[in-house]
C-alpha cells in the first residue's frame, strides 16, 4: 500500500542548510507529490559549542518558513539533550523525556495533520511515542542514514531505537550492510541514495587556474592529516578543501586551498574539472557501509572522477583508490594510482525521484527487497 501525504520529516538537519544530505532531496521530491513539512531539532546554545552547521539559521528558528514548497521549522531551545558518561545517563534519560514533553505546538500540529511521518536516524527516534500519542493512524518510516554507533549517539537514543523498531511501519537502509542493525523481519527494505545527474551537465566553467587539482567536499569524519601528508608529498598538486568544517581551518600550505560552505550547485565546477576527488574520512571512525552511502563518493562516481579514500570504503567500486589513514606511503600510492587511472565513464544511479517512489511504494519495486 502506497504512503500518502501530507508528509512530515523529522531530522537533525535543517531543510535550509547549504550542505545537503539525503533527507533534503527526499523532502524536495515529496513536495512535488503532496504537502511536506520538515522539522529540525536538537538546536540550542550547545550548538554554538559544537559549531553546528545550522548556526547561520539562529535568528530564523522557532518560526515556520516556506522554502521551495517545503514548510520548515527549526526548534531552538536553551539547551538540548546530549551524550554523557554512563554515570550521568539516568539524569540524561530524564532530560530526554522532558525535552520531548516540551515539543512546540508546531510539531504537535504537523504530526496531527500528517499521514506519513519519516524519522531520520540520529535523534528523532525519541519522538516516536509522541507521534503515536497524537496520531496513532500515521504511518511511521525510519530513514536509517547512519548506524547510531558510528555517529556517536546517546545511549538513550540507541535504546529507543531498539524498543521502537518492531513498531515502525518500515525501515529504509541505503546500504545492505546496515540491514544487520535491525533484527526485525519484513520491515527493512533497501533504497540507495539518489543523485541528480542532470545537474552535473549544468556546471559552469572551470574555477581552476591550471595545474593538477584534487578536491574534497564536506566535513563528515574529516581528517586534516590526509592533506598535510598529501600536500607535502605532492607540492605540484593543488588540494581544494570545500566545506571541511572547523578541522579544515587548521590546514596550512601553499598548495592547500580551504573554502567555506558552498551551495551544492557551486561545488559542481570544482568537481567536474578536478583530476580526482578525496573522501578524507577519519580512520578510526570509518564504517564499511560508507562505501555505499557516502554522498561525496557517489558524486565522484557519477562524474567518473577517480576517488581517493580509506581502503575500508573503497570496496569493489570502480574508480576508487584506497589508502590507510595516517600512512604517508599508502596515501602517496593512492594519489598516484588515481591520477594514472584518470577520469572514466560515470556510473548511472537512481534519481531522487526514484528514491521517493521507492520510499512511498516499496512493494512496487522488487529491488527494495532484502
Amino acid at each position: 500500500m502506497a504512503l500518502t501525504g501530507p508528509f512530515l520529516l523529522i531530522s537533525r538537519h535543517d531543510y535550509r542548510s547549504k550542505r545537503k544530505a539525503n533527507v533534503h532531496f527526499i523532502a524536495r521530491e515529496f513536495s512535488l507529490i503532496g504537502q511536506t513539512r520538515f522539522f529540525s531539532s536538537w538546536f540550542s546554545l550547545l550548538s554554538r559549542v559544537t559549531k553546528d552547521q545550522r548556526l547561520p539559521l539562529w535568528n530564523r528558528a522557532n518560526r515556520v518558513e516556506l522554502v521551495n514548497g517545503v514548510e520548515t521549522f527549526l526548534w531552538k531551545t536553551l539547551l538540548h539533550p546530549s551524550k554523557v558518561p554512563a554515570f550521568l545517563q539516568p539524569v540524561m534519560d530524564s532530560w530526554f523525556k522532558a525535552y520531548v514533553s516540551h515539543a512546540p505546538d508546531t510539531l504537535h500540529k504537523w504530526i496531527a495533520e500528517s499521514n506519513s511521518i519519516f524519522l531520520e536516524s540520529g535523534g528523532p527516534e525519541i519522538f516516536f511515542d509522541l507521534v503515536k500519542q497524537i496520531n496513532p493512524d500515521a504511518k511511521v518510516i525510519y530513514i536509517c542514514s547512519d548506524a547510531l554507533g558510528a555517529i556517536g549517539c546517546s545511549n538513550y537514543v540507541t535504546r529507543q531505537l531498539a524498543r521502537i523498531a518492531p513498531m515502525l511501519d518500515g525501515i529504509r537502509v541505503p546500504s545492505k550492510i546496515l540491514a544487520s542493525e535491525f533484527p526485525v523481519r519484513g520491515k527493512v527494505y533497501f533504497v540507495p541514495h539518489g543523485m541528480d545527474q542532470d545537474s552535473f551537465n549544468t556546471a559552469g566553467p572551470s574555477p581552476y587556474d591550471g595545474g593538477i587539482n584534487i578536491v574534497s567536499v564536506g566535513d563528515m569524519l574529516f581528517d586534516p592529516g590526509f592533506f598535510t601528508l598529501a600536500a607535502e608529498a605532492f607540492p605540484n598538486i593543488n588540494f581544494h578543501v570545500i566545506g571541511g568544517g572547523e578541522k579544515s581551518k587548521t590546514l596550512a600550505g601553499s598548495n592547500i586551498i580551504v573554502y567555506g560552505e558552498m551551495p551544492f550547485k557551486d561545488t559542481l565546477p570544482y568537481l567536474k574539472y578536478a583530476a580526482a576527488g578525496v573522501a578524507p574520512y577519519m580512520g578510526d571512525k570509518v564504517q564499511p557501509y560508507l562505501a555505499d552511502t557516502s554522498m561525496k563518493l557517489m558524486q565522484y562516481g557519477c562524474l567518473g572522477l577517480p576517488a581517493i579514500c580509506p581502503t575500508i570504503v573503497a570496496g569493489d567500486h570502480v574508480g576508487r583508490f584506497g589508502y590507510i589513514p595516517g600512512d604517508r606511503g599508502s596515501i602517496k600510492t593512492a594519489i598516484e594510482s588515481a591520477l594514472l587511472n584518470g577520469c572514466f565513464k560515470g556510473k548511472q544511479v537512481t534519481s531522487w525521484a526514484g528514491v521517493a517512489e521507492r520510499l512511498l511504494s516499496r512493494e512496487a519495486f522488487p529491488d527494495t527487497k532484502l
